[in-house]
């Protein structure tokens, strides 16, 4: 191995500037005046929890429904799936045809975790964006106490598997290492929507009250 010596007899002028590519599009967003609405879906999903086991996925100690809320989610369910759809058509373009001569599809359910819950990093495969809503925090109002539970996304660069030198991280443009799993500070309302292939995961939950969110994948089928 040669390790450069950190004088050398040449010594070159450059002139160089960052430049940012493969920039990966995140809608964070919060529902405004949605409070009627949100108090909808939570006792929609509450009482298909009183009925239904739920699936096992990416889910530890927590209930995950069946994908088919906009089904049994009433018109609370499809607003929240047009609000979703609305925000990943702003980041999306096709170069063969518009926006709108796809036609747009959700598959929507809900998670239900308490304390010692979590979900495993997983990804969406098969669909193009993904989107988390969350209804209940599992906190009291004003209450500032961490009890974990964070979402959070992973760069798909994410090098240090592949390295020796695990302390590495890439400098962005802005001049500061890059967060290769950053976290969302989220509450009440907060609305994600991100690509489907970018791997994510939520952090283990501690605290002692339900906390309730719902997942959505979006795709695009052409028009005939």
């Amino acid at each position: 191995m040669n390790v450069l010596a950190q004088q050398t007899e040449i010594e070159i002028e450059i002139e160089a500037s960052p430049a940012g590519f493969f920039e990966t599009p995140i809608a964070y967003a919060h529902l405004k005046n949605s409070e009627q609405l949100i108090q909808s879906l939570e006792q929609s999903i509450r009482h298909r929890k009183s009925q239904d086991d739920g699936l096992q996925r990416s889910n530890l100690g927590g209930w995950h429904s069946d994908t088919n809320m906009l089904d049994w989610g009433g018109s609370s369910a499809k607003a929240l799936a047009n609000t979703a759809v609305k925000l990943a058509k702003r980041m999306s373009h096709f170069n063969d045809k518009g926006i709108d001569d796809y036609l747009w599809s959700v598959r929507m359910w809900a998670n239900v975790t308490g304390k010692g819950g979590l979900n495993q990093p997983h990804v969406h495969p098969g669909n193009i964006w993904a989107a988390v809503l969350y209804l209940n925090m599992g906190l009291d109002a004003n209450v500032e106490t961490s009890v974990g539970g964070e979402f959070y996304l992973e760069d798909p660069r994410f090098p240090m598997l592949a390295m020796h030198t695990t302390a590495f991280r890439l400098m962005g443009v802005d001049g500061n290492p890059q967060n290769y799993q950053p976290e969302f500070k989220l509450s009440r309302g907060d609305l994600i929507v991100f690509p489907s292939w970018l791997r994510h995961g939520v952090r283990t939950y501690s605290g002692e009250k339900q906390r309730i969110s719902i997942a959505m994948n979006i795709n695009i089928i052409p028009k005939q």
